[in-house]
């Protein structure tokens, strides 16, 4: 399978040398998620990992607006599947992508705002270029929900601890100067050469050896056969938290009252 034949509508895949660039397309929506971008990313991410002359993937958006705004709620509300019902293909995480661990090195190349599930996609990416201009945070908790993709453990995990709580209780963002100085990006540039830095960063670690970069990779997260053992308590805990949360009368409140514009009202049930 190529990469034209690996791309959709809402996922563009493209080859820049040993370099696979996965771009979010959906600018109109703010590259927010739906079932196809799922489905592109995952299969795209699969096809790096078993391609030996892929030795680093990209992942970005398209436009000038936002990296990946989370989830497409407008294409809940239509009734559309956002996940998968292949357990193997859900097995993924959000975007196809959270809970998806490769061999390959992963950079985000953020090239605007990247709140809720957008920084959960940075957070779970090995590296991050961002643009001056993108803000990241998790802002769930504002809205009577949690940061259910990754984002709750594994801000606690990449932050100072007290900053990591700051971020994950206020749910107010950070700009990406503020996210340099502590540690989530690796270069802030001018969004005109984001992916110039992104690719530049690429190349950097695609002169290795291959099979050391990957295998690097691996002892560094503790990764085995595509998973992560040291996350799997993480997932669990999330998903319990997430099946009280979401039966709750606040997690209701939250959207409705961002839908109408207004504080929420909240009842701690």
């Amino acid at each position: 399978m190529n990469d034209t034949e690996l791309g959709n509508d809402v996922v563009l895949v493209e080859r820049h040398g040993h370099v696979m660039i996965i771009t979010l397309n959906r600018p109109e929506a703010r590259n927010a998620v739906n079932l196809q971008t799922h489905l592109g990313v995952g299969y795209a991410l699969e096809a790096a990992d078993k391609d030996p002359e892929v030795r680093v993937v990209i992942i970005t958006g398209a436009g000038e607006q936002s990296f990946c705004a989370g989830a497409d709620l407008k294409a809940l509300s239509r009734g559309e599947p956002l996940m998968p019902e292949d357990p193997e293909q859900l097995a993924w995480g959000f975007a196809g992508f959270v809970s998806h661990p490769i061999s390959k090195p992963v950079i985000a190349a953020v090239n605007g705002t990247a709140l809720g599930g957008g920084t959960e996609i940075a957070l779970a990416a090995d590296l991050v270029v961002t643009a001056e201009e993108a803000r990241f945070g998790l802002p769930e908790v504002k809205r009577g929900i949690v940061a259910g993709a990754g984002g709750a453990f594994r801000i606690a995990q990449q932050l100072p601890k007290k900053v990591a709580m700051e971020v994950l209780l206020t749910g107010d963002p950070i700009d990406a100067r503020r996210a340099q100085e502590l540690g989530l990006v690796n270069q802030v540039v001018p969004r005109a050469g984001l992916m110039a830095a992104a690719l530049a960063l690429a190349e950097r670690i695609a002169v290795n050896a291959p099979l050391s970069v990957q295998a690097s990779k691996r002892m560094a997260l503790g990764m085995e056969d595509g998973r992560i053992a040291a996350d799997d308590f993480f997932w669990a805990r999330t998903q319990a938290e997430i099946a009280v949360v979401m039966r709750s009368e606040d997690a209701r409140e939250g959207p409705r009252a961002f839908a109408e514009k207004r504080a929420p009202v909240w009842q701690a049930r």
